[in-house]
């Protein structure tokens, strides 16, 4: 096999040895850019050919040859060539020995550092794109489960200890708000990508009468970018598509440490499937919650993904530095980990048994209905702070009879003080301490089905807008 004549050879009397050919190259990394670096190549020569920089039979030859390419990539029948440096060469060096001089004239006006900047912001739509149709999805699992369970009943915590009692709905929706940002941050991080660079050139632009609007337009993009310069040297869209990759899987990351503490034989909240589920090598009883572990655990490489990516931007001169090449690698890691743990996460929830008479018996202890039992003291005149002292000490009462508040008769009420009436024994009833949070937003079953109908409403304008997008 002929070694590959480098693009740039022509200064050079030697080339670089076989080992930095490989530690130089990118193409194992963004090969993944093939569809794309077709896309914009053919779009480029038509451009070209409508202005009159290239015959219009050069082009039909490029688009020809490309079109075959693209076949053969797409079929795992392509041979790549680590000398080939990156997918842009691979490609075009395979289209030059194919039709020749044609294939040699498809690379003027334009440089390998607009060429890369248009391949990753075209791929970087499509995951984000991608990313947000996964989260629509888990959006949409979570809103089915809260509305399957309106009325259940489970223990609130803050600080890890119990708090005051919810509907399992609403801890629910506090997920699915969560993801909603998260679509957010990808329809942002689509958005920044959507800036058309070809036509910069290395950084000065081209002497080349070319159309950039019209390659913009044959490429789905919204716009053509302002400066030649930040063209080639801009990665934060990428920077935005990390971001939101990593916020995901942060959200994601907590509502699995629920998922593993909820599964555990103390909790007992939920009972995961065996899908989503191993056993141990030694302990034939284990049950052990590791797809929802792994995801806990891939959130830091996610986290070092985007660490990484602002480490190799911070200090760079414009335009193009070859430390650019290492803008990639991190950011797909990024994409196919959050892509794959939305997916898991969908599945565990949307599979999960939710055991909801443990979450009740777990909504009775803990003295969750002391907050309930103040504000009832408020209304018979008590100031807050007063109210607060008197709970606290009748808390106290039951911890040392180990009791619940729930078991309490209306005359030990009485006995700790006499603002207590009769009706005190309602203050503390889990369902009403439940029901009684009607402020929007709360936990009221009244005030959880104006979010669930408020969560639907975004769910649809996010759906809308990703069928928008053009393919």
């Amino acid at each position: 096999m002929a070694e590959a004549k480098k693009p740039w050879g022509g200064r050079f009397e030697a080339s670089p040895s076989e080992f930095l050919d490989a530690y130089g190259a990118s193409l194992p990394v963004d090969k993944r850019m093939w569809a794309e670096d077709i896309k914009g190549s053919i779009a480029h020569a038509r451009m070209l050919a409508k202005q009159g920089v290239i015959t219009a039979t050069d082009a039909d030859a490029i688009e020809a040859g490309l079109s075959e390419i693209f076949r053969e990539i797409r079929d795992g029948e392509f041979e790549f060539r680590i000398a080939d440096e990156d997918i842009h060469m691979a490609i075009e060096r395979t289209l030059t020995e194919r039709i020749g001089q044609a294939g040699g004239r498809l690379h003027t006006a334009r440089s390998r550092n607009d060429q890369v900047a248009l391949d990753a912001r075209l791929y970087a739509k499509t995951q984000a794109a991608a990313l947000a149709r996964a989260t629509l999805a888990m959006r949409t699992t979570i809103i089915d489960l809260a509305r399957q369970h309106l009325g259940h009943v489970m223990p609130g915590y803050t600080h890890m200890q119990k708090a005051q009692p919810v509907l399992f709905s609403h801890h629910l929706l506090a997920y699915y708000w969560m993801l909603s940002r998260d679509t957010t941050r990808m329809r942002h991080a689509y958005e920044a990508a959507d800036s058309m660079p070809l036509g910069s050139a290395a950084l000065a632009g081209t002497t080349f009468p070319i159309d950039r609007q019209y390659v913009a337009d044959r490429l789905g993009f919204s716009e053509v970018s302002a400066n030649s310069m930040d063209s080639v040297s801009d990665r934060d869209f990428l920077l935005d598509l990390g971001y939101a990759c990593t916020v995901t899987m942060v959200h994601l990351s907590r509502l699995c440490e629920e998922l593993i503490l909820w599964s555990t034989e103390e909790f007992g909240f939920i009972t995961m499937d065996d899908t989503y589920s191993t056993g141990s090598s030694i302990m034939p009883q284990k049950k052990n919650p590791d797809f929802a572990e792994l995801t806990r655990g891939k959130t830091g490489r996610v986290v070092g993904d985007l660490v990484g990516l602002l480490t190799v931007l911070k200090g760079l001169p414009l335009a193009y530095n070859k430390d650019m090449q290492e803008d990639k690698e991190g950011v797909f890691d990024a994409i196919d980990t959050t892509l794959d743990a939305l997916v898991v996460c969908d599945g565990m929830l949307s599979s999960m048994r939710v055991n909801t008479g443990r979450m009740l018996a777990g909504a009775r202890g803990g003295f969750m209905a002391a907050t309930d039992l103040a504000d009832y003291l408020v209304g018979t005149g008590m100031p807050f702070r007063d109210a607060h002292e008197v709970v606290g000490r009748l808390v106290l009462e039951c911890e040392k009879t180990n009791r619940t508040l729930q078991e309490l008769s209306a005359e030990e009420f009485g006995q700790v003080d006499a603002a207590f009436g009769p009706d005190a024994l309602g203050a503390v009833d889990i369902q009403n301490v439940v029901a009684k949070r009607v402020s929007e937003g709360g936990t009221g079953a009244d005030a959880v089905m104006v979010q669930l109908d408020r969560a639907a409403s975004t769910l649809d304008a996010d759906s809308a807008w990703v069928e928008s997008l053009r393919d």
